[in-house]
């Protein structure tokens, strides 16, 4: 079970032909399991390096991960990821992508029983995102928003402890957008997994999450970390509490203040 996430000191320099690009300096980071996490700033400042480090799939070129005391070395276990785009198989029917990690763990097939008992749950799960009726349909037939929930749903079937979200919303529509928050707070309530959220968008960020890492541009370091004092559940009224737009305005000020964003 994932209790504590700790960065301690994490640099990132990637190295490339025409030279070292530093991605992140000095992440200090503390995240509290069953905490909903945000990290928010402009694009190139290192956010998803954080995830992609977080998950194990980068190594830092400074600094440790330590996950409940102990210093991460491999992929993370207990995680699982949720990218912008959905990278669901085509030839496989929605819920059979939503059933592809436990095939590719070997779990799903050699066991007659435990086959029954997960399709069942992931059938439980595209109900619970509003897909009941497309479990044989395949990613052609979907729009945009109903591949991501299956994305979604692809990476709970695995009981996931950290659910790591690189911005997952961002090629979606407006309306489509703002149903895939409210399913997302829902999944959340309900299975208890720690998340750490990537996205450009304030009010996204503070709509969702307890806490909101503020970066600066790259190298991404650290601004802020603001608590965000809703309650919870959170529902359209959490807009016009005026704590939801002092956090925002918050946010945009600090942005202001370092020159990424500038008022014309």
């Amino acid at each position: 079970m994932v209790k504590h996430i700790k960065l301690v000191g994490i640099d990132k320099t990637f190295h490339t032909k025409t030279g070292d690009v530093t991605a992140l300096k000095n992440i200090e980071l503390d995240i509290e399991s069953g905490e909903f996490l945000s990290v928010v700033g402009p694009s190139g400042c290192g956010k998803s390096t954080i995830m992609r480090i977080i998950a194990g799939l980068e190594s830092p070129s400074a600094g440790t991960v330590q996950i409940n005391e102990q210093e991460l070395t491999g992929i993370a276990d207990g995680a699982a990821i949720v990218f912008q785009k959905d990278v669901l198989l085509a030839w496989r029917s929605v819920l059979d992508n939503v059933l592809l990690p436990l095939d590719l763990k070997g779990i799903t097939w050699f066991d007659r029983g435990n086959h029954i008992t997960n399709r069942k749950k992931a059938i439980d799960l595209l109900e619970s995102v509003g897909l009941k009726g497309f479990e044989d349909k395949y990613p052609h037939e979907l729009s945009g928003g109903m591949r991501q929930r299956v994305s979604i749903c692809r990476a709970l079937i695995q009981d996931p402890k950290l659910l790591l979200m690189d911005e997952p919303f961002g090629a979606l529509d407006a309306l489509t957008r703002e149903q895939m928050m409210y399913d997302l707070l829902k999944l959340s309530n309900k299975y208890k997994f720690t998340t750490v959220f990537i996205t450009h968008s304030i009010e996204e960020a503070v709509f969702l999450s307890d806490r909101v890492v503020v970066m600066s541009e790259r190298p991404g370091t650290i601004l802020k970390e603001l608590p965000i004092e809703l309650v919870r559940p959170r529902d359209n009224k959490t807009r016009s509490n005026p704590v939801f737009n002092h956090k925002v305005h918050e946010i945009r000020d600090i942005f202001q203040s370092q020159g990424i964003l500038a008022e014309t």
